[in-house]
């Protein structure tokens, strides 16, 4: 079903409607959103794992995506970097010893045309530091373009459907630490305008973040 809703940002204890959010925390990762030392891990393999190269403005990661942790997930991901949907892609949301977050298309054209989300799958693996997960809102079965790496262990995320899909390889870590965090929270109605207005909205309001220049899928 294609969606209308616009994206926004929820405060955390009205989005899991429970108190046990750790402070200093700050919202969750919604939309309108075992690792070594680094973060990272080496590649396992399994059925239908696949491997995606992040080219960004900050160096490369990749991220092993693995269909058993969550098949409704892993296979939408893998249709959007097929698309090229993460091209030139902002990371928008960057909360220091929280996550990263992205998965609002450049070009608002990209945007319309995955306006729509898919069923939840079950969290069958913790959002620990390096893993990739899909944002949110507080409804079932919200998921949709935008997703999340977490920087450090998130346990909490684990009861309120937040399901990772897979996890960043070896020293990626590196990179993904890097990425500009100077922005912190964004203002409320970001994520509508970047919808809207693609790159032109980040480009004005957020003028240094860090992009995605491709992502492609690079061992499957």
């Amino acid at each position: 079903m294609i969606r209308s809703t616009c994206f926004v940002l929820v405060a955390a204890l009205s989005l899991s409607g429970c108190a046990n959010v750790e402070e200093g925390e700050g919202d969750l990762p919604v939309q309108t959103a075992d690792a070594a030392a680094s973060g990272g891990t080496a590649a396992t393999g399994g059925p239908g794992t696949f491997q995606v190269l992040f080219e960004t403005t900050k160096g490369d990661f990749t991220v092993e995506i693995h269909p058993e942790w969550a098949p409704n997930g892993a296979h939408h991901f893998k249709e959007l970097v097929e698309d090229g949907y993460f091209t030139e892609c902002g990371f928008f949301r960057a909360v220091p010893n929280f996550m990263v977050q992205f998965g609002i298309a450049g070009d608002p054209a990209m945007s319309a045309k995955w306006d729509a989300s898919i069923q939840d799958d079950p969290v069958v693996k913790s959002n620990k530091r390096g893993y990739l997960t899909y944002a949110q809102t507080g409804q079932p079965n919200s998921r949709s373009t935008q997703l999340f790496i977490n920087f450090k262990d998130n346990k909490f995320l684990d009861n309120q459907r937040f399901a990772p899909i897979g996890i960043v390889l070896g020293d990626g870590m590196k990179v993904v630490d890097s990425i500009n965090q100077e922005y912190g929270e964004p203002p409320r109605d970001a994520q509508s305008r970047l919808t809207t207005m693609g790159n032109a909205y980040l480009k004005q309001a957020m003028p240094n973040v860090d992009y995605i220049n491709k992502a492609t899928i690079v061992a499957q």
